[in-house]
This record gives structure tokens, C-alpha cells and sequence, in this order.
């Protein structure tokens, strides 16, 4: 199993610990990529449109994000992590996930996406791990992932070594856990009935002429709007 591991921040604390701890019960070190932000994209989402009107190979931070957005499609889990700002994700994570505006399902959804597994996890000295999953998971949604999970857990501390022993033993068992969990859907992944419903929304839409040509040709050449579907 390939992962790619979508960290953040730059350092390595408790939610990158986490997500490293959880890959390595999944897979050999060769098979996961990680990436940090904003050291690997560090650019804002300008707002020019140009990836929903046009083509995302438009965008300003085009060949920036392009590298990363292979790593993305080759992998069968993504792993984002991110501590607690302000209960929410961090800036630098937030910025990544809005060049990927063009790839919601009401948009360019990418096929890939379908036969994906993704964990969102978060960590904080006290609270705001539920908001700042939800941050993650309604991206995943949105591109189509077809089964997602999250983990959030207060870890007492603001560094990795500082976080309690007995707090470390409970997260090595639910990332055990979650790792059984993830491998034994490991090739059989089927989106839920949600993400199901709002493919075929939007499909209704896309047959009506109700978004944007760039997108309707997309979905036209993909054989969505007839018989074919992304998760078969």
C-alpha cells in the first residue's frame, strides 16, 4: 500500500508522530511519502479562477502543486495531519486544500479519488480536534474519497516528548486499531451511500447544463453523464 502523509506544519509534533506512527503499521518506510507545509507549497490561493473556468495547469502555483498532486493520485492513503489553530486546520494546510477547489465533485472530480482511503488527525493540548478533522474530511468528501476516518485526541502537551506515557500507550493502541481497520478495506473501497447521492446531484446538473462548460465536458468525457461511474 502507497501513503502519502499531508502534514501541517513543518516540524514534527504530536499529529505528525501520530500520523507517521499510524503509516509505518500500514506500510514499509519506502512506501510512504511525506509532505510538510508550507515547506513543499507555500503559496495562497489567489482567487483567479482560472482552474474552474479554464484548466488548473492555469493556476499560479501550478508547477508547485503539480509534484505534490501526482504523490496525491498515486497513493491508495492519504494521511493528513494538523495540530489545533485556533479550532480549525493550520493556515498553511488550509491554503493547500483550496487549490484543490477545481477537484470537488462539483467541479473535476478525479477518478482516483473513488478507490482512495483517508484519516484525518488532529491533536491539541485541550480541545478543537472535531472542528479541525471536519476542516479535513469535508475536503476528502467533497473530492470523492471513498472511505475516510478521523482521529483527534488531547495530548496534554505542546511537544511529543512532553506528552504523557500513559496518553502515548492509548494512541499506539487505537492507531493499531485504525491500521487492522484501513488494510482489511485495502482494495475493496466503495463510496458511501452520501457521497453516492451527490455524485448523481451533481451528475443531474452537469446533464442540464447547469455548471460550467469546462466542467460538463470533463464529465462528458469521463462517460458520467451516461452509464459510466468513477467507483466501478
Amino acid at each position: 500500500m502507497k501513503i502519502v502523509t499531508i502534514n501541517g506544519q513543518n516540524h514534527k509534533g504530536s499529529s505528525y508522530h501520530i500520523g507517521r506512527m499510524l503509516a509505518e503499521k500500514i506500510a514499509n518506510p519506502e512506501n510512504i511519502t511525506e509532505i510538510f507545509l508550507p515547506r513543499d507549497m507555500s503559496s495562497f490561493c489567489c482567487g483567479c479562477t482560472q482552474c474552474f473556468s479554464k484548466s488548473e495547469t492555469l493556476c499560479p502555483h501550478y508547477n508547485q502543486m503539480k509534484p505534490l498532486t501526482e504523490q496525491i493520485d498515486q497513493a491508495d492513503l492519504l494521511i493528513f495531519t494538523s495540530p489545533v489553530y485556533v479550532y480549525h486546520i493550520t493556515g498553511s494546510l488550509k491554503a493547500f486544500l483550496d487549490h484543490y477547489a477545481y477537484r470537488w465533485m462539483i467541479h473535476r472530480p478525479h477518478q482516483k479519488m473513488f478507490q482512495k482511503q483517508a484519516v484525518a488527525i488532529s491533536t491539541a493540548a485541550g480541545g478543537g480536534m472535531k472542528s479541525t478533522c471536519k476542516d479535513i474530511l469535508d475536503s476528502c468528501f467533497f473530492w470523492g474519497i471513498g472511505k475516510t476516518y478521523s482521529y483527534g485526541v488531547a495530548v496534554r502537551a505542546v511537544s511529543w516528548t512532553e506528552v504523557p506515557e500513559s496518553i502515548k500507550q492509548k494512541i499506539d493502541t487505537k492507531t493499531t486499531h485504525l491500521a487492522h481497520t484501513i488494510q482489511s478495506h485495502y482494495g475493496n473501497i466503495h463510496p458511501k451511500l452520501k457521497t453516492k447521492l451527490f455524485f448523481y446531484l451533481v451528475r443531474m446538473m452537469q446533464k442540464k447544463g447547469l455548471l460550467s462548460e469546462t466542467d460538463r465536458q470533463y464529465w462528458q468525457k469521463k462517460g458520467w453523464i451516461g452509464k459510466k461511474r468513477p467507483w466501478k
